[in-house]
């Protein structure tokens, strides 16, 4: 399995255009972040989790040629406001492309992309096929994901267990029985938003108990805001086999 961090930021805490914050100025590019997105080749498939804002620059940026399906964590703007750009892709494929979400996440793209499910469809617009998703694992084409619901404040968000890769964002808290889901993964991705305590995300040192206590071989923190600090500088501080992911990186499990 090859993954492809997409995009490793958020939405959460942006400064304003043409802010001179210390790391918005960063000649380093690992601390130039897209909205949270990862893109997972499997046996041949291809998956992407989420579609953001800058989803048709993440499947340029990273040559994607192929999508044989999307899927997404919630219903927030950051991980669905690109998902008109799936269009290229129905063109490519001559397909609908399989969208799987839970029934509120459903719901929120077809109130939010009603010209996309309307009986009479404009000429050229994208198309889709929605799967309806619960709390018990599903295939795609014969891969298997096993959601793990996550508590984003008050709102329920699933993470994916995909082999052994679990891929958590948007997490404040995480039950004990959702947590056995994840035990065992080779890699975790879990989201870090700062260094200060958040409301609805983990900071730096919640992830890092998370991963403390879960011990996966290798954990890669994402949904970063520009509070968390310069990339080089918080690697540094990090356990041997915890990393700050950034956009474009590649990894095999």
């Amino acid at each position: 399995m090859k993954v492809t961090f997409l995009g490793t930021g958020t939405s959460q805490g942006i400064p304003v255009i043409g802010s001179n914050h210390p790391v918005c100025l960063s000649k380093d590019s690992r601390d130039k972040r897209l909205r949270s997105s990862v893109h997972i080749e499997i046996d041949g498939k291809s998956f992407v989790i989420d579609t953001g804002p800058d989803f048709r620059m993440q499947m340029l940026n990273a040559n994607i040629q192929r999508l044989d399906a999307v899927v997404f964590t919630h219903e927030h703007k950051d991980h669905t406001a690109g998902f008109d750009d799936i269009r290229p892709f129905n063109f490519k494929q001559n397909m609908d492309m399989p969208v799987y979400g839970t029934k509120r996440v459903l719901e929120a793209l077809k109130r939010d992309y009603a010209y996309i499910f309307e009986a009479q469809k404009y000429p050229g617009v994208p198309s889709a096929e929605l799967h309806e998703i619960e709390n018990k694992p599903f295939e795609i084409d014969g891969v298997l994901f096993t959601p793990i619901e996550v508590m984003h404040m008050f709102l329920p968000v699933f993470g994916y267990r995909i082999q052994d890769f679990s891929y958590i964002t948007d997490a404040k808290t995480i039950s004990s029985s959702e947590k056995d889901k994840v035990r065992g993964s080779k890699v975790l991705v879990l989201n870090a938003l700062r260094i200060e305590e958040h409301y609805s995300h983990f900071n730096l040192q919640e992830a890092l108990d998370l991963v403390a206590e879960l011990k996966p071989e290798r954990a890669y923190f994402t949904h970063i805001s520009h509070l968390l600090g310069f990339h080089e500088e918080v690697s540094k501080q990090l356990p041997k086999n915890v990393f700050l992911a950034y956009d474009g990186l590649e990894i095999e499990i």
